[in-house]
Order: C-alpha cells, then sequence, then structure tokens
C-alpha cells in the first residue's frame, strides 16, 4: 500500500469514528471527550497502519508499541479526568463564543471548531507512527531508531510522572487554589506537555530511518507548535493566571518548557 492509499484509508475510518464520537457529544452537550480521544485515535491509526502495510516488522512493532504506550495511558488518565471534572471551561468557552456571536447550534459549533479540525490534526500529528511503517528497509533499527527509542521512553515517563504528581496534589483538598511547585513541576510548568512533545519526536526518529518516514517530521512540528504556542500553554496559563494568587511568580521562577532549576523569585 502506498502512502497517500493508506493515509486516504486511515482518514476516513478516523473521520467515521470522530463523526460517531461527535453525535454523542452533541446528545450529552459535551465534546471535552475529545481530549481523552485524542490520544486512543493515534493508537488506533498506528494499529491500522500495522494491519495494512508491509513494512518492516520490528519497526513497525516499536512504532506501534511505544504509540500505545503513550496513548492508551494518556487516554485512560483523560478519561478518569473528564469523568470526574465534567465540562473542560475551555471548551464551554470556544463553543459558547460561536453559539452567542455566530448564532450557531451547539451541533455546528462543535463539529467544526472541534471535531472536523482535530480530526485533521491528530493524522497529521500522527504521520511518524504511519509512514514510519511502510517501508522494509531498512529492516533493524539503527542509532538514530534507539535515540529515538530512549527520547520517547523519557517522554512517556516524564508525562506519567508528572500528571500522577498534579493527581495526587489535586486530590487534597489542603491544596485547593494553591500552585503545584514541588516534583518535576518545580523544573517546568507544563511536565506532561514536555512528556508529550519528547514522545513524539522520539517517535519520529525511529520512522526517520525509513525515507517516508523522515518526511513525517511535519507530524512532531505541528505538535510543538500547539502546545507551545496555541492551544497548550498560552490557554492554560492564561487561565490560570486569573484563579491562581501564586501563579504569577511560579511563572518568574520556573521554566516554561524545557526543564530547568529554578530561578530565584523576584
Amino acid at each position: 500500500m502506498t502512502a497517500p492509499q493508506l493515509l486516504i484509508t486511515n482518514f476516513v475510518i478516523l473521520a467515521v469514528t470522530m463523526t460517531a464520537l461527535w453525535a454523542y457529544c452533541v446528545r450529552i452537550r459535551d465534546v471535552s471527550v475529545i481530549d481523552a480521544f485524542w490520544p486512543l485515535g493515534m493508537v488506533i491509526l498506528a494499529g491500522i497502519t500495522t494491519l495494512l502495510t508491509d513494512g518492516s516488522p520490528i519497526r513497525s512493532g516499536i512504532l506501534l508499541a511505544l504509540t500505545a504506550l503513550w496513548g492508551l495511558r494518556l487516554s485512560f488518565h483523560l478519561f478518569v479526568r473528564w469523568r470526574g471534572h465534567g465540562v473542560d471551561p475551555r471548551y464551554a468557552a470556544i463553543l459558547g463564543r460561536l453559539m452567542d456571536k455566530k448564532g450557531w447550534s451547539f451541533a455546528k459549533a462543535s463539529f467544526l471548531q472541534v471535531f472536523a479540525m482535530q480530526c485533521v490534526l491528530l493524522i497529521l500529528v500522527c504521520l511518524p507512527s504511519q509512514l514510519g511503517q511502510i517501508s522494509e528497509e531498512p529492516a533493524s533499527i539503527g542509532v538514530l531508531g534507539w535515540i529515538g527509542i530512549a527520547i520517547a521512553l523519557t517522554g512517556i515517563a516524564f508525562e506519567t510522572i508528572g500528571d500522577a504528581q498534579l493527581t495526587a496534589f489535586r486530590a487534597n483538598p489542603a491544596n485547593a487554589g494553591k500552585v503545584l511547585d514541588t516534583g518535576l513541576w518545580r523544573y517546568t510548568r507544563h511536565p506532561n506537555y514536555f512528556g508529550d512533545v519528547c514522545t513524539w519526536w522520539g517517535i519520529w526518529l525511529v520512522a526517520a530511518e525509513t525515507t517516508a518516514g523522515l518526511y513525517s517530521i511535519i507530524g512532531p512540528l505541528i505538535l510543538t507548535f500547539l502546545l507551545t504556542r496555541v492551544s497548550g500553554v498560552p490557554m492554560l496559563e492564561h487561565r490560570l493566571k486569573k484563579n491562581r494568587p501564586d501563579y504569577d511568580a511560579y511563572l518568574r521562577r520556573t521554566s516554561s518548557f524545557i526543564p530547568w532549576p529554578p530561578r530565584r523569585d523576584q
């Protein structure tokens, strides 16, 4: 199967799946579950690709394993968070503005602004796990691939630990309204986002040992841009600065993204 054939097939399957999820979200009037589906969707794409392609079994297995290890853990974590916290205020604000200013229905606003957009982004970000499985050569994993595996596993561990620390912090009623500045959160304001980026750059390095996989660099580039410049860091920090009195001081002393020893608070 050629790369265009694979991507078209995967896109159709993903679009059908996300349309069904959209219909469910319209019924409950809450699109927040899309966050839990995002990593699961990448596992689905990687798995379908493994079934449809005849690339190197070793590389395909590693790409699928890394994607699944990252995606299944994160999907479960985000699903539990959604069940516990309900509607995400980010989506409520975005859809509310569209419904108020443009007169769109909830169904139209959620489909165009959330599901259609994320369907395209999801398949683009997941390109390394798809295109990296097409070629049979090289059959073995080289130095670049092993470096990628190490980076991806580091990212998965980093994000997992950061999420666990944040969950434990929020579970303590005494921390209500406070800022988590211990553990990994002492060295970066966003260990979960940093872990995501490391994971997908690592997966790309594994894929990049093949010609098709090399061109999938658009995936980690898009993810890095989204998390650091669009929907990740900026949107989250804008809300936290309004809701957490101590967050400004935390901003001044803590690295925004790449882990680094904290500066002295001024």
